[in-house]
């Protein structure tokens, strides 16, 4: 990516929780979590979050493109529990997306194995040998104008995971500059949305769900 792809948006940060451990924003779509390689990619939300809040540790990530609830770590202890809980899928991650055609079932399972296609990255694959599991359960919504608004639900964390499930299922993500084509491709961002969280807090261990309002 070059720095003329790379123009990220400027609006100011989007706090949805703050206490003494824990910082949830709502990230804009087109923002990196974290820096990319080179000067051109240095600006990203982590970047902008130590800005205000020099103590914020990196837990997890977006892709660039997604929108939605992120979580960071005020102190070593919280990265430390949370980190745990995305490694041991205890988090609940539900997304919002709008994907091509008119998805027939209502509901239902993607199960296909993900790896980094090399030759291509940083585009994912399935590959039955050598992939690692993933997982991912969908909803319909509702149907707007030939494409579906949907839920999914991913029980792995793989890279670029819902958006190539749903392109194997044959309805990519509106919007993808990786994986959609055509007139699907043809979406002014990614129609992919990080809509909840739940977690447990660091400090005692009560669940708490964040909720970011889908802007699309």
């Amino acid at each position: 990516m070059s720095s003329d792809d790379y123009n990220p948006p400027t609006d100011p940060l989007k706090i949805v929780y703050h206490d003494h451990e824990l910082l949830v924003l709502d990230k804009p779509s087109g923002l990196l979590s974290v820096p990319g390689k080179g000067e051109h990619l240095a600006d990203c939300l982590l970047a902008r979050v130590q800005e205000a809040f020099p103590e914020a540790l990196l837990v997890h990530r977006l892709d660039r493109d997604t929108s939605g609830i992120m979580i960071f770590a005020l102190t070593p202890h919280a990265q430390r529990h949370l980190g745990l809980q995305f490694e041991k899928r205890q988090t609940k991650k539900v997304y919002v997306a709008r994907v091509w055609g008119h998805v027939a079932e209502k509901t239902g399972t993607v199960d296909l194995p993900l790896i980094v296609d090399w030759p291509n990255r940083p585009l994912q694959h399935v590959n039955h040998e050598t992939g690692k599991p993933a997982v991912t359960d969908w909803r319909v919504v509702r149907y707007e104008d030939g494409t579906t608004r949907v839920r999914l639900y991913p029980h792995t964390g793989r890279s670029h995971q819902l958006r190539v499930h749903m392109k194997e299922i044959g309805h990519p993500i509106l919007g993808d500059p990786f994986y959609a084509e055509g007139a699907a491709r043809d979406y002014p961002r990614l129609m992919l949305h990080a809509e909840s969280l739940r977690v447990r807090h660091p400090d005692g261990g009560k669940g708490m769900t964040f909720s970011a309002k889908c802007p699309f």
